[in-house]
């Protein structure tokens, strides 16, 4: 059963770490959704920067289709379009323009654009954007500006990327505008390659225990 859709603070709200893949084979997809989902992990990001990632988000959505499988690096109209077509649930860009945010609202598609500053910001929030993804976040470097944000942007939630090692986490998951963290070690390419799907369900699951406050 395929999951419902959700609104992009909802998807979010599915987990607290969010493994943000770059596949460039389709072929393993199906495994690696499962055994990220077997491990416990609902929500996933798979980079649109490789020719196989729009077939490898059809692969994942059809193998575990209770998970959010999310498009990343949307740059422009076509990205959206592809993503869409490929059934991803949500869309996540490294930043944000006018023709992005017309795009992914036209296409309906959950969205989280990228921001680092706080007039960028209020630009995502002026276009309705109120998820919004902290990048790069430079490991644990930006706990201090989400510090600062918490105040000004009450109503805005965060989900920071870029360079977060595990130890980073819990210091951005007790922050009040943090609820998950995006990360590439959930699914390493070592183990990918090897097809080591127990291992990557193993720390799927070790992510999957890790709760916000």
């Amino acid at each position: 059963m395929q999951a419902a859709k959700k609104s992009m603070r909802e998807i979010l709200s599915c987990a607290s770490v969010m493994p943000v893949l770059t596949i460039h084979d389709a072929s393993v997809a199906g495994d690696l959704a499962r055994a990220l989902v077997d491990g416990g992990v609902l929500v996933f990001e798979v980079l649109m920067r490789t020719p196989a990632a729009a077939d490898a988000i059809r692969a994942m959505v059809k193998a575990a289709p209770e998970a959010h499988v999310g498009a990343g690096t949307l740059l422009r109209n076509e990205d959206v379009i592809r993503a869409v077509d490929a059934g991803a649930a949500f869309g996540v860009a490294p930043g944000l323009t006018s023709a992005l945010a017309k795009a992914v609202q036209s296409a309906r598609l959950p969205f989280l654009p990228g921001v680092s500053s706080a007039s960028e910001v209020m630009k995502a929030m002026e276009f309705g954007f109120s998820e919004l993804k902290l990048f790069p976040a430079q490991g644990g470097a930006g706990v201090a500006w989400l510090q600062a944000m918490a105040g000004v942007f009450p109503s805005v939630t965060f989900c920071p990327t870029g360079g977060i090692k595990p130890g980073d986490v819990p210091n951005y998951l007790a922050l009040p505008n943090c609820g998950t963290v995006g990360c590439s070690w959930v699914a390493p390419a070592d183990l990918v390659k090897a097809r080591d799907w127990a291992a990557i369900a193993a720390l799927a699951a070790q992510v999957a225990k890790i709760k916000s406050v």
